[in-house]
């Protein structure tokens, strides 16, 4: 039969397991003949780009600690805002260039011998200008990076240590929780929580860790836990923004430094985030996006207009049926054996607009979990690429629809990405893709869920999706 016969059903996130598609329903879809449509010519993989591949092979011959210390050095020049992991990817090699343009150096992205030292130097000397002093905390047994220049006043406080500039403008203070005494959700409810006085503009929630991140109206703040056997340990840092400049920078090299549970074996321990992981290459295609699963072998996504052999989780698919206006496709691809959660019903309502509001996206380390907002155009919030195509829900864990396609490389700022205004794939487009099977939930009041319940509760349903070459 051919292809344009088996064009299906729609959607690049698994949304019929969320809007309630049963298996048998989706496995007794007939593959009834269909008008011939033209199928768009598969676009040619991207050319590497050469220049990148050199300075990549460079960068990864060196062992690594020093891919490491050269990361590391790039954070105090300035030019990078993302995690020191050693691995290389398009951020540290724009950062190295943008080195390279502040030195009045040619921009390559390579780094010969005394390119490299004069980097090291270079970083070395901001450490010490800041007296930045990673040691442990005794109060609390993590290890943190504190520049003491700035942060010259020491002090206990319930649970932790507080240091604080002289003027008494930037704050840092860590704190410690014995296992039992709360848990990471609701310390990450109780961060992530918006007022008119104060604005979250980064949110990342995973089993073990989380990060936030916002402002107020003179100040910004960072706040990190992360979960262990021994109970919860992180920190909240909190300055003026008049101090910014100097502060932003900081605020990537403390979070590098946090390790949070240092007598633990690495693979207990989560990975130091500033806030967001570089990716590891720069994108020889669409960018991965997010999938839901709905049913055995049945997947919901947004697929860009030319997708040739869509991947789920690394895996050949097949698109069955698509909505070419919403981009809405139903793939038939191995499904993970995690998910086998309940799907979420679709909300009875559209969502009025200042609605507080959850993306649950497929990550490289797990599902995240986003905080944000319905607006006039869409959702407001800080969303990753990865987040293309995954459900948005209401705090009762309604299905208020999936996002739309995403910038592949959304601008940094401070090394966060910074709230903005995404399109959604509403509920009139799923219920019309998925017609009598679309599920409602009821109408009235639900008892809201924390960001925590959510992740647990539907994890299981998103799935890595990207197009293949």
């Amino acid at each position: 039969m051919p292809r344009p016969a088996r064009l299906l059903a729609a959607g690049l996130m698994p949304l019929l397991a969320w809007v309630g598609l049963a298996p048998a329903a989706v496995a007794q879809m007939p593959a009834s003949p269909a008008p011939a449509a033209k199928v768009p010519a598969p676009r040619p993989a991207a050319t590497p780009d050469p220049a990148f591949e050199a300075a990549r092979a460079a960068f990864e011959a060196r062992p690594e600690a020093e891919r490491r210390a050269v990361q590391d050095a790039l954070v105090w020049a300035g030019s990078y805002n993302s995690v020191v992991t050693g691995a290389f990817g398009r951020r540290t090699y724009e950062a190295i260039g943008a080195w390279q343009a502040k030195a009045g150096a040619p921009v390559t992205g390579l780094l010969d011998e005394p390119a490299r030292a004069a980097l090291l130097a270079a970083g070395e000397a901001a450490r010490r200008a800041a007296r930045f002093t990673v040691a442990a905390d005794p109060a609390t047994g993590l290890v943190l990076g504190v520049p003491e220049r700035l942060l010259s006043k020491r002090s206990r406080v319930a649970g932790g240590t507080r240091w604080q500039s002289p003027d008494g403008r930037v704050t840092l203070d860590t704190r410690a929780y014995a296992p039992g005494e709360t848990d990471l959700d609701a310390l990450f409810a109780q961060g992530a929580a918006a007022t008119p006085e104060r604005k979250v503009t980064y949110t990342l929630k995973r089993p073990d860790f989380t990060v936030v991140t916002g402002e107020t109206a003179g100040g910004k703040f960072y706040i990190r836990h992360a979960a262990g056997p021994a109970g919860l340990r992180g920190f909240t840092l909190a300055y003026d923004k008049a101090s910014a400049r100097e502060m932003d920078r900081l605020v990537i090299a403390i979070a590098n430094s946090f390790v949070p549970f240092p007598g633990e074996a690495p693979a207990a321990a989560p990975r130091p985030v500033a806030a967001v992981a570089e990716p590891a290459a720069p994108a020889t295609g669409p960018a991965p996006a997010t999938g839901l699963v709905v049913a055995p072998r049945r997947i919901v996504a947004v697929l860009p207009g030319s997708c040739p052999g869509p991947l789920v989780a690394g895996e050949p698919a097949r698109v069955l049926r698509r909505d070419e206006s919403s981009g809405l496709a139903l793939l038939d691809g191995v499904t993970p054996s995690s998910a086998g959660t309940a799907p979420p019903a679709l909300a009875p309502a559209p969502a009025a607009p200042g609605e507080a509001a959850l993306v649950l996206a497929a990550g490289p380390d797990g599902p995240t979990v986003t905080t944000g907002e319905v607006a006039a155009a869409g959702l407001l919030a800080p969303l990753q690429p990865g987040a293309a195509g995954a459900p948005v829900l209401d705090r009762a864990g309604r299905l208020l629809g999936v996002v739309a396609r995403l910038p592949a490389q959304p601008r940094l700022i401070a090394g966060v990405l910074p709230p903005l205004t995404h399109p959604l794939v509403g509920p009139a487009a799923l219920k019309a893709l998925l017609g009598p099977d679309a599920r409602t939930a009821p109408s009235g009041d639900a008892p809201p869920l924390t960001a925590g319940a959510v992740a647990g509760r539907f994890a299981g349903a998103v799935v890595g999706v990207r197009c293949g070459g």
